[in-house]
């Protein structure tokens, strides 16, 4: 048979008929209610031959097929799809509600277990409700009616953008994505078992602030009208954090939304979430043994395993992972020492590597992007990038045997940047020093440079603790270990251009 497209306003048009036939008759089209007893994948796998369980399922409708006085259908709930079967002989009046039905309709249904000729456990309905008529024809719903009166059901939802836009369609049609989202969940659930098991305590931070600190980014602002000032959305928990550890507790953790107002991509969202993690007493060499305890961990109690594919490449979170110093890969590509190079020759070396310079770029934003061109690419097992140039990390501790460097490293999985950590710089003369100078090139035009806390210093004064800290970008976890290649499809509502 010809698919033929059918009129979208058509389709419309009868289900707004249908939903005023409905309460001419007496039905309510939209239910408070229905007492749920039972679940699709729960009938069928309990099912033992002859018997005839009673239960009672809700679900939408996901597919039909009438045959005069009887009909088949699948709905679809929490769990996955089972089949009904109605007589009109048995549920008598009801029956007319169902002749109004389509896909897309959420019903609930009173019945008992059985199994068909062809071998299908299925539920056969002896009550039936309409618990909410569905006004839009679901985007794999695209209808047409055959000789026999049969609707016939075509084109899947398969339009990356409208996925996105519309989850809620999303989810009910490509029941798939759905699992992505559980595992999510269970990711998420996994570390803080972890982290609450070693006796560190989950916290709250502030979301509005009135300095934002602790990357390298630029905020988003608003304005507090009853206090007249504006605030901005933090970029990072670190500074709040770490004032918590002044306060004397040893090991404080968040799992919370951040917002940097920066570019969008296949692994960045304006709006993304991030475990910071900060233990008293501890450093950089203790957090890197500790981050593969967390991933091998996360990883088993999930999915049961260390080993994963992910876009086609096989990765393993077996201890210890690889360790590389971050200026010597650079050397190892480029031949160049960046620690030792003149602005003008990062700039030659940032052209010769492909990079995009943009005006006013400073020295740690070149070396930035000159080890993004050169060495991430080929960081595909679990590797520790180790070691950092000190411009680059205003909020790491001073590497004790290294000039020029700070105790700091990067987790790189798969080419991308996967957790970040330092020793803490614990100094609060070294630190304001250090504010002042990306203060300097705040003014030299780098938008992304840290500003002056002058609280956070004052905190520091009071006598700060030596500590490790640590920050996982769950959103990219997630990708990784679901073997999503965007962002977006981790995140259930990612941020998108208005609707025109």
């Amino acid at each position: 048979m010809e698919n033929v497209q059918p009129d979208i306003n058509v389709l419309i048009k009868r289900r707004y008929e249908e939903l005023d036939e409905l309460k001419q008759k007496g039905f309510e089209p939209f239910a408070y209610s229905f007492e749920v007893d039972a679940y699709s994948l729960e009938i069928k796998n309990n099912y033992k031959d002859g018997d005839q369980k009673k239960v009672k399922i809700a679900g939408r409708l996901m597919a039909l097929r009438r045959m005069g006085k009887a009909s088949f259908a699948h709905i679809a709930d929490s769990m996955g799809r089972i089949q009904i079967y109605l007589k009109k002989d048995e549920i008598g009046e009801a029956y007319d509600a169902f002749r109004l039905m389509d896909i897309g309709d959420i019903i609930g249904v009173e019945g008992f277990v059985f199994k068909t000729k062809t071998g299908e456990v299925s539920v056969h309905v002896e009550n039936f409700k309409l618990l909410a008529k569905s006004l839009k024809p679901l985007p794999i719903a695209k209808e047409v009616t055959d000789e026999q009166g049969q609707k016939v059901i075509y084109d899947q939802f398969t339009d990356k953008e409208l996925r996105y836009r519309q989850r809620y369609v999303d989810l009910i049609v490509n029941p798939d994505i759905k699992e992505v989202f559980i595992k999510r969940s269970r990711i998420v659930t996994a570390i803080r078992n972890f982290l609450d098991q070693k006796n560190y305590i989950e916290v709250e931070t502030p979301i509005l602030q009135p300095l934002y600190g602790g990357a390298a980014a630029r905020p988003f602002i608003t304005h507090h009208n009853a206090l007249d000032i504006d605030l901005y959305l933090r970029i990072a928990d670190e500074l709040y954090l770490k004032r918590l550890i002044v306060g004397g507790f040893d090991g404080v953790y968040e799992i919370s939304k951040d917002f940097r107002n920066e570019g969008m991509d296949r692994s960045h969202n304006p709006e993304f979430t991030m475990l910071e993690l900060y233990v008293a007493y501890k450093d950089y060499e203790w957090m890197m043994k500790f981050v593969e305890e967390l991933f091998e961990n996360v990883c088993s109690s999930v999915f049961g395993s260390i080993e994963f594919n992910y876009q086609e490449k096989k990765i393993n979170f077996k201890s210890p992972w690889k360790r590389i110093s971050y200026t010597e890969a650079i050397k190892d590509k480029t031949g160049v020492d960046v620690l030792n190079c003149s602005l003008e020759e990062l700039l030659k070396l940032a052209k010769t590597t492909g990079v995009e310079i943009s005006a006013n770029e400073s020295r740690a934003g070149l070396i930035d992007e000159i080890f993004s061109q050169t060495v991430e690419p080929d960081l595909i097992q679990p590797t520790f990038v180790v070691d950092y140039p000190l411009i680059l990390s205003p909020l790491a501790k001073k590497h004790r045997s290294k000039q020029g460097l700070v105790e700091r490293f990067e987790g790189y999985v798969a080419g991308k940047e996967i957790c970040n950590a330092f020793s803490e710089l614990n100094d609060p003369i070294d630190q304001r020093q250090r504010f002042e100078e990306q203060s300097k090139m705040r003014e030299e035009g780098d938008e992304e440079a840290h500003q002056v806390d002058e609280d956070f210093l004052r905190a520091m004064e009071y006598g700060m603790p030596p500590m490790a800290g640590l920050g996982v970008g769950i959103d990219r976890l997630v990708m990784l270990l679901t073997d999503q290649s965007s962002i977006r499809d981790v995140i259930f509502f990612p941020q998108m251009k208005p609707e025109k």
